[in-house]
């Protein structure tokens, strides 16, 4: 296993724990509390698991409303075409 220059129990498998330790050891970055999260970042946050996967969530939602859109206006421009080709 690679070893970290950051003094951490936390394996380097998880990638966004490790983060979290370079920012509070390197940086002194400490999350924030609970209470101090007010409005989106109450929900959208990349301190607390519920909000990383708030931004998961909303990054495919994002990825499934550009791919809907694009299929109906694909099909829509197939339905104008049919009918003027016959001549």
């Amino acid at each position: 296993m690679p070893v970290s220059p950051v003094k951490t129990r936390i394996p380097l498998t998880s990638l966004g724990h490790l983060i979290t330790e370079v920012k509070k050891q390197l940086f002194g970055i400490e999350a924030p509390a609970s209470s101090e999260l007010t409005g989106l970042r109450k929900y959208f946050n990349s301190y607390t698991l519920q909000g990383r996967r708030n931004y998961v969530l909303a990054t495919y939602g994002v990825f499934a409303l550009t791919a809907a859109a694009y299929w109906m206006h694909r099909q829509h421009k197939k339905e104008n075409q049919a009918p003027s080709s016959t001549a």
